[in-house]
């Protein structure tokens, strides 16, 4: 028998690094100027409001797509990815911003230095949500701001069962890998808006929005997805989650 300190969060971080150099080349991972880049920036502006240089952290910044908007609309960006390949092409993206290596779940970063914390397609792969948003709340100053972007990309639906049937989807990434880390993480079976809310909530943010509607993104990126994943990714549940730390 083989001992190994090894744990999920480990196969995670091995996982994104590994997808770090064609990370950009998958359409709704980078974001395309024009209408994409616009619609991304209302949606932001809508829950945060001004910028107004306020101290910003991008967890699971990857290859730094939304630390590049948020810069760009003039906040001061801090980016935070458990994957040092990703760190490395953000880096080289955005050599003005500070990038840290940590986990989003320990950021280790000090007591409330945080104005606003977001996020993009991170909750998903939590393997500890609960902790995570509690330590979210810890970073955060009072009356800081979390604006959360996820999904549910497991559910199926009629029509994605449907297109199933006609057009098998192709792998996401290495497949297998990508299907035993989604086996194993907090939200498996889907990461539902209401219960992300939920342990939010718990966690002691305050004054929590849903907001689904994401249809002038999906818009934008339709041009980049082929008719079959452009009607998959309008029928799935996506969704933004903003709130406060009181």
């Amino acid at each position: 028998m083989t001992l190994t300190n090894r744990d999920l969060r480990d196969d995670i971080r091995d996982y994104w690094s590994d997808r770090a150099a064609t990370f950009d080349d998958d359409p709704g991972h980078r974001i395309a100027e024009g209408a994409e880049m616009a619609a991304w920036r209302a949606l932001f502006a809508r829950h945060l409001g001004p910028a107004g240089g306020r101290r910003l952290l991008d967890l699971a910044s990857g290859t730094g797509e939304i630390a590049r908007l948020c810069h760009d609309m003039g906040f001061e960006v801090t980016g935070l990815d458990w994957a040092e390949p990703m760190l490395d092409r953000a880096r080289a993206k955005l050599p003005g911003v500070t990038f840290l290596q940590a986990d989003a779940e320990r950021t280790m970063l000090p007591d409330g230095c945080m104005e606003i914390i977001v996020t993009r397609h991170l909750v998903w792969t939590l393997v500890d949500p609960a902790a995570a948003f509690a330590e979210w709340h810890r970073v955060l100053a009072p009356g800081g701001q979390v604006l959360v972007v996820d999904g549910d990309f497991v559910s199926r639906g009629w029509l994605s069962r449907m297109l199933a049937r006609r057009a098998p989807a192709k792998p996401h990434g290495d497949g297998t890998r990508h299907a035993d880390i989604l086996s194993r993480v907090h939200f498996s079976h889907g990461a539902r808006a209401d219960a992300v809310a939920a342990l939010m909530r718990a966690a002691g943010f305050r004054d929590l929005r849903i907001d689904t509607r994401l249809g002038a993104i999906h818009r934008a990126q339709a041009a980049q997805f082929g008719w079959r994943k452009s009607l998959l990714r309008r029928s799935e549940h996506r969704y933004a989650i903003s709130a406060r730390r009181a």
